[in-house]
Protein backbone atom coordinates (compact mmCIF):
# COMPACT_ATOMS: atom_id res chain seq x y z
CA UNK A 1 0.00 0.00 0.00
CA UNK A 2 1.11 3.53 -0.76
CA UNK A 3 -0.52 6.50 1.00
CA UNK A 4 -1.49 9.54 -1.07
CA UNK A 5 -1.88 12.83 0.82
CA UNK A 6 -4.51 15.12 -0.71
CA UNK A 7 -4.72 18.59 0.88
CA UNK A 8 -8.33 19.69 0.48
CA UNK A 9 -10.19 22.98 0.75
CA UNK A 10 -13.63 23.00 -0.87
CA UNK A 11 -12.95 20.36 -3.52
CA UNK A 12 -16.32 18.55 -3.49
CA UNK A 13 -16.64 19.05 -7.25
CA UNK A 14 -13.36 17.30 -7.97
CA UNK A 15 -13.19 14.57 -5.33
CA UNK A 16 -15.37 11.94 -7.04
CA UNK A 17 -13.14 11.96 -10.13
CA UNK A 18 -9.90 12.10 -8.14
CA UNK A 19 -10.79 9.32 -5.70
CA UNK A 20 -12.37 7.24 -8.44
CA UNK A 21 -9.10 7.18 -10.39
CA UNK A 22 -6.87 6.18 -7.49
CA UNK A 23 -4.81 3.14 -8.62
CA UNK A 24 -5.11 -0.19 -6.78
CA UNK A 25 -2.76 -0.29 -3.82
CA UNK A 26 -2.88 3.48 -3.27
CA UNK A 27 -4.78 4.78 -0.23
CA UNK A 28 -6.09 8.36 -0.39
CA UNK A 29 -5.70 10.49 2.74
CA UNK A 30 -7.87 13.58 2.31
CA UNK A 31 -6.75 16.33 4.67
CA UNK A 32 -9.67 18.72 5.07
CA UNK A 33 -8.38 22.22 5.74
CA UNK A 34 -11.66 23.86 6.71
CA UNK A 35 -13.96 23.11 3.77
CA UNK A 36 -17.49 24.48 3.78
CA UNK A 37 -18.81 22.56 0.76
CA UNK A 38 -19.10 19.09 2.30
CA UNK A 39 -15.72 17.86 1.02
CA UNK A 40 -14.96 16.10 4.29
CA UNK A 41 -18.22 14.13 4.32
CA UNK A 42 -17.99 13.30 0.61
CA UNK A 43 -14.40 12.06 0.87
CA UNK A 44 -15.38 9.73 3.71
CA UNK A 45 -18.35 8.41 1.74
CA UNK A 46 -16.04 7.70 -1.19
CA UNK A 47 -13.77 5.59 1.02
CA UNK A 48 -10.89 7.95 1.75
CA UNK A 49 -9.22 8.28 5.11
CA UNK A 50 -10.18 11.78 6.23
CA UNK A 51 -7.98 13.90 8.48
CA UNK A 52 -9.01 17.30 9.82
CA UNK A 53 -6.40 20.06 9.98
CA UNK A 54 -7.79 23.28 11.50
CA UNK A 55 -4.61 25.29 10.89
CA UNK A 56 -5.09 26.84 7.45
CA UNK A 57 -2.23 26.41 5.02
CA UNK A 58 -1.06 24.06 2.30
CA UNK A 59 1.96 22.99 4.32
CA UNK A 60 -0.16 22.43 7.42
CA UNK A 61 -2.43 20.09 5.47
CA UNK A 62 0.51 18.22 3.92
CA UNK A 63 2.16 17.79 7.31
CA UNK A 64 -1.05 16.47 8.88
CA UNK A 65 -1.35 13.97 6.05
CA UNK A 66 2.25 12.87 6.50
CA UNK A 67 1.62 12.24 10.20
CA UNK A 68 -1.47 10.18 9.35
CA UNK A 69 0.34 8.09 6.73
CA UNK A 70 1.81 4.70 7.56
CA UNK A 71 3.12 3.35 4.26
CA UNK A 72 6.81 3.12 3.41
CA UNK A 73 6.38 5.38 0.39
CA UNK A 74 4.13 8.43 0.57
CA UNK A 75 2.78 10.60 -2.26
CA UNK A 76 1.38 14.11 -2.37
CA UNK A 77 -0.90 15.61 -4.99
CA UNK A 78 -3.61 18.24 -5.36
CA UNK A 79 -7.24 17.22 -4.91
CA UNK A 80 -8.60 19.55 -7.61
CA UNK A 81 -8.55 17.10 -10.57
CA UNK A 82 -5.67 18.94 -12.26
CA UNK A 83 -3.52 15.84 -11.86
CA UNK A 84 -4.53 12.29 -12.70
CA UNK A 85 -4.04 9.82 -9.81
CA UNK A 86 -3.67 7.06 -12.42
CA UNK A 87 -0.21 8.48 -13.10
CA UNK A 88 1.00 8.11 -9.52
CA UNK A 89 2.96 4.92 -10.33
CA UNK A 90 5.16 7.05 -12.60
CA UNK A 91 6.44 9.04 -9.63
CA UNK A 92 6.55 6.21 -7.11
CA UNK A 93 8.39 3.81 -9.41
CA UNK A 94 11.87 5.39 -9.21
CA UNK A 95 11.58 5.67 -5.42
CA UNK A 96 10.51 2.04 -5.02
CA UNK A 97 13.31 0.90 -7.32
CA UNK A 98 15.96 2.88 -5.45
CA UNK A 99 16.71 5.18 -8.38
CA UNK A 100 15.81 8.40 -6.54
CA UNK A 101 14.84 9.55 -3.06
CA UNK A 102 12.41 12.23 -4.21
CA UNK A 103 10.49 12.29 -7.49
CA UNK A 104 8.48 15.27 -8.71
CA UNK A 105 5.86 15.17 -11.44
CA UNK A 106 6.69 17.80 -14.05
CA UNK A 107 3.39 19.23 -15.23
CA UNK A 108 2.76 19.02 -18.96
CA UNK A 109 -0.49 20.84 -19.89
CA UNK A 110 -2.81 18.75 -22.05
CA UNK A 111 -4.77 21.73 -23.36
CA UNK A 112 -4.65 25.51 -23.51
CA UNK A 113 -5.65 27.19 -20.27
CA UNK A 114 -4.79 24.27 -18.01
CA UNK A 115 -1.86 26.22 -16.58
CA UNK A 116 -2.40 30.03 -16.47
CA UNK A 117 0.49 32.08 -17.84
CA UNK A 118 1.08 34.01 -14.59
CA UNK A 119 1.35 30.78 -12.61
CA UNK A 120 3.61 29.12 -15.15
CA UNK A 121 6.00 32.09 -15.25
CA UNK A 122 6.19 32.29 -11.46
CA UNK A 123 6.95 28.59 -11.27
CA UNK A 124 9.64 28.85 -13.95
CA UNK A 125 11.43 31.64 -12.08
CA UNK A 126 11.45 29.67 -8.84
CA UNK A 127 12.60 26.49 -10.57
CA UNK A 128 15.49 28.38 -12.20
CA UNK A 129 16.56 29.78 -8.84
CA UNK A 130 16.35 26.32 -7.35
CA UNK A 131 18.63 24.94 -10.04
CA UNK A 132 21.14 27.73 -9.45
CA UNK A 133 21.14 27.79 -5.66
CA UNK A 134 20.74 24.10 -4.85
CA UNK A 135 21.87 22.41 -8.05
CA UNK A 136 18.62 20.47 -8.31
CA UNK A 137 17.84 19.68 -11.98
CA UNK A 138 14.10 20.35 -11.93
CA UNK A 139 11.98 22.55 -14.17
CA UNK A 140 8.79 22.43 -12.14
CA UNK A 141 7.89 22.49 -8.45
CA UNK A 142 4.90 20.29 -9.14
CA UNK A 143 2.54 19.13 -6.39
CA UNK A 144 2.57 15.46 -7.45
CA UNK A 145 5.57 13.87 -5.77
CA UNK A 146 6.75 10.77 -3.94
CA UNK A 147 9.41 9.84 -1.38
CA UNK A 148 9.93 7.57 1.61
CA UNK A 149 7.80 8.58 4.56
CA UNK A 150 10.26 8.20 7.42
CA UNK A 151 13.00 9.98 5.48
CA UNK A 152 10.70 12.91 4.76
CA UNK A 153 9.65 13.14 8.39
CA UNK A 154 13.34 13.28 9.27
CA UNK A 155 13.86 16.41 7.19
CA UNK A 156 11.96 18.40 9.81
CA UNK A 157 10.06 20.69 7.42
CA UNK A 158 8.74 23.77 9.20
CA UNK A 159 6.82 25.75 6.59
CA UNK A 160 3.06 25.44 6.93
CA UNK A 161 2.03 27.59 3.99
CA UNK A 162 2.78 27.49 0.26
CA UNK A 163 6.53 27.25 0.84
CA UNK A 164 6.23 23.61 1.90
CA UNK A 165 6.86 22.07 -1.57
CA UNK A 166 9.98 24.19 -2.09
CA UNK A 167 11.32 23.54 1.40
CA UNK A 168 10.92 19.81 0.79
CA UNK A 169 13.16 19.98 -2.29
CA UNK A 170 15.73 22.30 -0.70
CA UNK A 171 16.18 20.19 2.41
CA UNK A 172 16.19 16.97 0.44
CA UNK A 173 18.98 18.34 -1.76
CA UNK A 174 20.90 19.54 1.29
CA UNK A 175 20.76 16.00 2.66
CA UNK A 176 22.16 14.58 -0.55
CA UNK A 177 18.93 13.07 -1.84
CA UNK A 178 18.73 12.20 -5.52
CA UNK A 179 15.88 14.30 -6.90
CA UNK A 180 14.28 13.26 -10.19
CA UNK A 181 11.52 14.61 -12.40
CA UNK A 182 8.92 12.69 -14.41
CA UNK A 183 6.47 14.18 -16.90
CA UNK A 184 2.82 13.95 -15.85
CA UNK A 185 -0.30 15.27 -17.54
CA UNK A 186 -1.70 18.58 -16.24
CA UNK A 187 -5.44 19.05 -16.71
CA UNK A 188 -7.83 21.97 -16.27
CA UNK A 189 -8.80 21.85 -12.61
CA UNK A 190 -12.37 21.48 -11.38
CA UNK A 191 -13.62 24.81 -10.01
CA UNK A 192 -11.46 27.85 -9.44
CA UNK A 193 -8.02 27.53 -7.92
CA UNK A 194 -7.20 29.31 -4.67
CA UNK A 195 -3.64 29.78 -5.92
CA UNK A 196 -2.96 29.55 -9.66
CA UNK A 197 -6.46 30.70 -10.59
CA UNK A 198 -5.72 34.25 -9.42
CA UNK A 199 -2.74 36.55 -9.72
CA UNK A 200 -3.10 37.39 -6.03
CA UNK A 201 -2.97 33.73 -5.03
CA UNK A 202 0.04 33.11 -7.22
CA UNK A 203 1.89 36.09 -5.74
CA UNK A 204 1.14 34.86 -2.24
CA UNK A 205 2.54 31.43 -3.05
CA UNK A 206 5.64 32.97 -4.63
CA UNK A 207 6.11 35.15 -1.55
CA UNK A 208 5.99 32.12 0.75
CA UNK A 209 8.50 30.28 -1.43
CA UNK A 210 10.84 33.27 -1.55
CA UNK A 211 10.81 33.33 2.25
CA UNK A 212 11.85 29.68 2.28
CA UNK A 213 14.56 30.38 -0.29
CA UNK A 214 15.89 33.26 1.80
CA UNK A 215 16.17 31.04 4.87
CA UNK A 216 18.00 28.45 2.80
CA UNK A 217 20.49 31.02 1.51
CA UNK A 218 21.20 32.16 5.04
CA UNK A 219 21.91 28.58 6.05
CA UNK A 220 19.36 28.75 8.84
CA UNK A 221 16.69 26.27 9.93
CA UNK A 222 14.13 28.60 11.40
CA UNK A 223 10.36 28.64 11.42
CA UNK A 224 8.72 30.58 8.60
CA UNK A 225 6.32 33.20 10.08
CA UNK A 226 2.69 32.09 10.15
Amino acid sequence: MIDVVLPCLDEAEALPWVLGRMPPGYRPIVVDNGSSDGSERLAAELGALVVREPLRGFGAACHAGLLAASSEIVCFMDADASLDPAQLPLVTGPVAQGEAELVLGRRVPVEAGAWPVHARLGNAVLARRLRRTAGVPVRDLGPMRACRRTALAGLGLVDRRFGYPLEMVLRAAAEGWRVAEIDVRYLPRAGRSKVTGTVRGTLRAIGDMRAVMAVHRQGQRTTIPA
